[in-house]
């Protein structure tokens, strides 16, 4: 069973998922899709008896053999929740905080601080344009951004700062 949470966070949908583990046991796997990365989410998915986590970040083909692997009794967590890229990035009121972001969304990052559009982005690191978007959607949440040129300006606004 593949439980996606739909841009919610997985916090919100734990009763959701807890009750479905409840209800059908582990007689029918169940696999988490969430827009969420971090450590504790994926953890408290796991002890609530989710048998899969698969962030909406990773390509399409590792998502398939996480589900394959889930269906051969396996568990799948990602790897990327618990091995993150630090990047430093100022917070809305321009104090400098940390912000921790995976790989992948430091390579978009990289690419917004050039102001390269959504599907340049997606050409380049061979990922789905849906995906790109997901992870300036994330990128702008940590960072509390309103869009993706506060974004760029806040990178350069540190950069600045740093020098």
């Amino acid at each position: 069973m593949l439980l996606s949470t739909g841009g919610s966070s997985p916090a919100m949908l734990k009763e959701d998922w807890s009750r479905i583990v409840a209800e059908v046991g582990h007689s029918v796997p169940l696999v988490l899709l969430a827009e969420e990365e971090e450590a504790p989410y994926v953890v408290d998915a796991i002890k609530d008896g989710v048998r899969g986590y698969i962030p909406t970040s990773l390509p399409l083909s590792v998502a398939i053999e996480a589900i394959e692997l889930v269906r051969a009794g396996g568990i799948f967590i990602p790897a990327t929740s618990f091995l993150p890229n630090s990047s430093v990035a100022s917070s809305a009121d321009g104090t400098a905080g940390r912000a921790v972001f995976t790989g992948r969304q430091a390579e978009v990052i990289a690419a917004l601080r050039k102001g390269t559009s959504n599907k340049v982005i997606a050409y380049n690191l061979k990922m789905a344009e849906s995906t790109v978007k997901v992870h300036v959607r994330t990128i702008m949440r940590k960072m509390k951004a309103r869009n993706r040129t506060h974004v760029a300006f806040l990178l350069a606004q540190q950069d600045s700062a740093c020098w």
